[in-house]
């Protein structure tokens, strides 16, 4: 018997408001993702694919339709199963980055595992190791205030990955960059998905950024529009 897909979306609908003040962001969504995969999401203002980002991460529930995360029925979940879920298996990365200002890079990288109850020894340990990865072994105890704005996205991503999820949610994270530092996230962002396995879906409204995934689905009007193989494949250099 096959493993499931790492995620199967079916007939997912997401309607927010209620009677004539409704408005329906997702109509009707199927989407599969494989292990290992890199996806870019794309799609214009408002065509719903935040709201897929949301849903996929465990953060918001769709009004109908099915959604599994290897094998488990999340629609089915309680909040605090959902939370579980993000905890152990999904990593964030957002164009904000949402680092807390006046706490050092280090103590911002061990957050997520302050909530699992580890060892102030273990997460120390944890969170330094996901800095060097990210190339900030010497910014422990800098403040974002502190860093530049792509060094703090790499103290982000270094947080996303401390917990070693499975699957990488990244929502416009070169927005807030300028060309030179994008490429170096992006080939961070392609080296956690190719050493390491990592499962990477990229909102992004950059084609360019769009290019070093796998596959990119483009999303209109609450539907999936196109959903292709992108034929450029290599890091940036």
């Amino acid at each position: 018997m096959s493993d499931p897909p790492h995620i199967d979306l079916r007939a997912i609908t997401k309607t927010f408001g209620v009677g004539d003040a409704s408005f329906q962001a997702l109509k009707g969504i199927d989407l599969t993702i494989h292990r290992g995969e890199f996806v870019a999401i794309m799609g214009p203002s408002g065509s719903g694919k935040s709201t897929l980002m949301n849903v996929l991460g465990c953060l918001d529930t769709p009004t109908t339709g099915t959604y599994h995360y290897e094998g488990i029925a999340v629609e089915k979940l309680s909040a605090d199963q959902r939370s579980m879920l993000r905890r152990y298996a999904l990593g964030f990365i957002f164009q904000g980055f949402n680092l807390l200002a006046r706490t050092s890079a280090m103590e911002n990288v061990e957050l997520p595992l302050l909530y699992r109850g580890m060892s102030k020894s273990d997460r120390r340990a944890k969170a330094a190791a996901a800095l060097a990865s990210v190339g900030l072994a010497t910014k422990l105890s800098s403040t974002p205030g502190e860093l530049s704005g792509g060094q703090q996205q790499r103290v982000a991503i270094a947080r996303a990955i401390v917990s070693q999820p499975s699957t990488l949610f990244a929502d416009e994270p070169t927005g807030n960059l300028d060309s030179l530092t994008t490429r170096d996230i992006i080939a961070l962002l392609t080296r956690l998905n190719v050493d390491r396995g990592i499962t990477v879906l990229m909102v992004t409204h950059d084609d360019e950024v769009a290019a070093y995934a796998k596959r990119c689905v483009v999303i209109k009007d609450g539907m999936i529009e196109s959903d292709q193989a992108v034929k450029q494949l290599s890091l940036p250099v």
